[in-house]
């Protein structure tokens, strides 16, 4: 099985374009921050990253997710984000990289569980603020570094995917998953 990471700062698109792959008939991994906000929201903790556990909710739902079997006959998963953009939260927010997430980054890498070229999906040039996303333009540039850096480190090749429609974004990530599987 090979395993793929679309990555990026928040608003950048990168949902959106995992819908167009899902609808090519890839196995795509739901992005788990975005979930864990929502729940703590609906719990009544309007700012979700203050609460108490909040990396290590992110870290267990990535490795729940990650568990969790793939459809017959997958060759390729393409995952919303990895350990390695909770890394990125984490110290952007200024929080401590707490046990259970540098176990699973550890762990991660020892096995190989994704694939070392990380696509990079781009600010489209503004951010759609949501409910969970709370976040302006200029924070997500400042993001967009951290997370640059988070897989740099970890020895990552970043697929720079440029702004664009959603289908140019989807062509182009699929096209590069096509070439590598021949």
């Amino acid at each position: 099985m090979r395993r793929y990471i679309i990555t990026g700062a928040p608003g950048a698109g990168k949902t959106t374009v995992l819908a167009a792959l899902r609808g090519r008939g890839y196995a795509v991994v739901d992005e788990a921050a975005t979930d864990v906000n929502v729940r703590l929201q609906a719990r009544g903790a309007d700012v979700a990253w203050r609460e108490p556990g909040f990396i290590d909710a992110i870290t267990l739902l990535q490795r729940e997710r990650l568990e969790q079997p793939a459809p017959p006959a997958t060759t390729v998963q393409v995952f919303d984000r990895s350990p390695f953009c909770t890394l990125a939260l984490a110290r952007y927010l200024g929080l401590p990289v707490p046990p259970v997430l540098a176990e699973e980054l550890d762990r991660v890498a020892a096995e190989g569980t994704y694939q070392r070229r990380v696509f990079f999906v781009q600010l489209l040039g503004f951010v759609t603020p949501t409910a969970v996303r709370r976040i302006s333009f200029e924070q997500s540039v400042a993001f967009a570094r951290f997370h640059e850096r988070a897989y740099r480190e970890h020895g990552f090749e970043l697929l720079d995917v440029p702004a664009g429609t959603v289908e140019e974004r989807a062509e182009l990530i699929d096209g590069c998953l096509r070439n590598w599987a021949g």
